[in-house]
C-alpha cells in the first residue's frame, strides 16, 4: 500500500504571511477577509490542528467547500464534476476515524480537487472536450489511490483546456480568475488553481507538459509545483505529450505543497526552517530581461531580487544561450507526440474538438521525424547546459510568466514571440522541478516568481522556495 504518512516534522518549521522584511519588502494587502471561521483559507496543517483539537471535523470543512463551490462556481466555471456522494459519505467515515483514534497523517480529512483529465473512481472524465462522451472510471489513477490512502477527501474534477492542449473548448469555456472575473485563471489547470484560490479547497492536482501548473498558479496568486519527470506517477492519467507529462500539486503556501508532493511522491522530504543564508541563486538573463516582460513584471522582478540579497542569498545572472531556442524546440516534439496519441481520436470524430484544438493536432501530423528527432537532440543538450550551472548554483530564477491573468488564454502560436511559456517550457524539455511562488500584485492582479532546481533535487528547490516565500510574504487572498 502507498502511503502518505510524512517521516520528518518539518511542517511547523513554515510560517506563513511573516511580516515583510524592513530592506524594501513587496508592498501587498495581506488583510484577510472573514472571520477565523473563513475556514476556506485554513492551510493543511492548521486543519489537521482543529481536526485533531476536535474544534473541527470534515465534516464542517466539507459543507463549508460544498456553499462556497455553490456561490463562487456561477463566477468561476471551475468545476466539471462534483463528488456529491462521496464528498458527503467520506467526511462521516474520516471523522469518526479521529474520534477512534485513528490518524492517517496530514492529510487526513482534508478536501482535494483533481483536475479532469485524471482518472477518478465512478467518476467522468471529461478532458474538457466533446470528442467523446464522458466515461466513468472504474479506478483510481495511482495519483489519486495514494491521496485517498492518506485519508483525502476528493472533492470535485476540475475543468481544463481542451485534452490540456492549450485552449477552452467554446461549449465549456474558460476557467475565470477568482481574482478578476474578468480574466482567466490560466491553463491547462486553471480549474485546480482557481478553487484552491478561492479558498474551496486547499489543495489540488494539475498536470504540466509546457507550464501548465505554474502559468495558472501565477496568474491566481498561488504556488504551483511541476516535480522532478518521473517522481509524481502519470498512470491513469491521459497523455497529451509522453515525453514532457508531469503531475503536480497547487497550493496555497509551500508548506502544503511539501506534504501533498510527500504524499503523492511516496517520497519524504525533510526541510530546515526557511532562511536565505548561503541560498545561491542564478538569475536566468534570457528570462529576466526578455522585451516581453510588463514594466510591472519587469520592475516587481527587480525588486524581489533586491530583497532576496538584502536578507542573505547570493545572486548572479546566469546566461544560457539554448533558452532561446527551448520552447520551438518543445514544440516539435509536443506536437508529433500529441498527434499520435489523439490520431483515433481526430479520426473518430474531429468536429468534437474546438476548432483551435483541431488544427493543432492536426499540424502535429505535418512535423517530420527528422524535426522530431532534432529536437530531441537540442532537449539532451539543453538539459546538460542547464545542470552543469547547478555545480555554481542551488536554484534558478525567472518571472513565472511575462505578464498578469490576460482576459482570454494566449494561443498557442509560433509568431516570434515565447508568451506566456517564457520561462517554463524549457524545464519540461529538461524535466527538472520548477515551482511558482507569489511575489507581488499589479494592482489587484497576482505576479508569479519561478524557481527551478537541478533533476531530482525537489527538497533543494523547495527549501529555497520555502525561504524565498518567506522573504517576499506576497500571498494575497482573492476579491471573490
Amino acid at each position: 500500500m502507498d502511503t502518505c504518512r510524512p517521516t520528518v516534522p518539518c511542517h511547523s518549521l513554515f510560517q506563513r504571511n511573516r511580516p515583510a522584511a524592513d530592506k524594501g519588502g513587496i508592498e501587498v494587502d495581506n488583510t484577510q477577509p472573514g472571520s477565523d471561521e473563513d475556514i476556506g483559507f485554513l492551510g493543511v496543517q492548521e486543519l489537521g490542528a482543529r481536526y485533531r483539537d476536535g474544534s473541527l471535523s470534515p465534516v464542517d470543512v466539507v459543507e463549508q467547500a460544498l456553499a462556497r463551490l455553490e456561490d463562487a462556481e456561477p463566477h468561476l466555471n471551475a468545476v466539471a464534476h462534483v463528488m456529491k456522494t462521496a464528498a458527503m459519505r467520506d467526511p462521516e467515515q474520516l471523522a469518526s476515524e479521529f474520534r477512534s483514534g485513528r490518524d492517517l497523517g496530514p492529510l487526513h480529512g482534508v478536501p482535494v480537487a483533481i483536475k479532469d483529465i485524471i482518472e477518478v473512481r465512478d467518476a467522468p472524465t471529461g478532458f474538457g472536450s466533446r470528442v467523446r462522451k464522458p466515461a466513468i472510471a472504474n479506478a483510481d489513477a495511482p495519483l489519486v489511490r495514494r491521496l485517498r490512502e492518506a485519508g483525502a477527501i476528493i472533492l470535485c474534477k476540475t475543468n481544463l483546456l481542451e485534452y490540456a492542449y492549450g485552449i477552452a473548448h467554446p461549449d465549456i469555456g474558460q476557467t475565470n480568475n477568482p481574482h478578476d472575473t474578468g480574466r482567466t485563471s490560466g491553463g491547462s489547470s486553471g480549474g485546480s488553481a482557481a478553487v484552491v484560490a478561492a479558498g474551496i479547497v486547499p489543495l489540488a492536482v494539475g498536470t504540466d507538459t509546457g507550464g501548465s501548473i505554474r502559468i495558472p498558479a501565477s496568474y491566481c496568486g498561488i504556488v504551483g509545483l511541476k516535480p522532478t519527470y518521473g517522481l509524481v506517477p502519470t498512470e491513469g492519467v491521459f497523455p497529451l505529450s509522453w515525453s514532457l507529462d508531469h503531475a503536480g500539486p497547487l497550493s496555497r503556501s509551500v508548506a502544503d505543497t511539501v506534504i501533498m508532493l510527500e504524499c503523492l511522491s511516496g517520497k519524504p522530504f525533510s526541510l530546515s526552517p526557511a532562511s536565505l543564508a548561503d541560498v545561491r541563486i542564478g538569475v536566468l538573463a534570457y528570462h529576466a530581461d526578455s522585451r516581453e516582460l510588463t514594466p510591472t513584471v519587469a520592475q516587481n522582478l527587480r525588486h524581489s531580487i533586491e530583497i532576496l540579497k538584502a536578507l542573505g542569498a547570493t545572486i548572479k545572472a546566469i546566461d544560457i544561450p539554448e533558452l532561446s531556442a527551448a520552447n520551438s524546440q518543445l514544440r516539435k516534439i509536443i506536437r508529433p507526440e500529441a498527434s499520435l496519441i489523439h490520431a483515433e481520436l481526430h479520426a473518430e470524430n474531429r468536429e468534437g474538438y474546438a476548432p483551435r484544438t483541431r488544427a493543432q493536432v492536426e499540424a502535429g501530423f505535418e512535423v517530420s521525424a527528422v524535426e522530431y528527432l532534432q529536437a530531441q537532440q537540442f532537449r539532451a543538450t539543453l538539459r546538460q547546459s542547464i545542470e552543469d550551472r547547478f555545480a555554481e548554483v542551488d536554484v534558478l530564477l525567472s518571472p513565472s510568466v511575462p505578464f498578469p491573468a490576460p482576459i482570454e488564454d494566449p494561443e498557442f502560436t509560433e509568431d516570434g514571440e515565447e508568451g506566456e511559456m517564457l520561462s517554463s517550457g524549457f524545464a519540461n524539455m529538461t524535466g527538472q522541478p520548477s515551482i511558482s511562488i507569489p511575489c507581488g500584485m499589479d494592482g489587484h492582479l497576482p505576479l508569479g516568481l519561478q524557481l527551478t532546481g537541478a533533476f531530482g533535487a525537489d527538497g533543494k528547490l523547495l527549501q529555497a522556495a520555502l525561504a524565498v516565500e518567506a522573504a517576499l510574504n506576497a500571498y494575497r487572498r482573492p476579491s471573490i
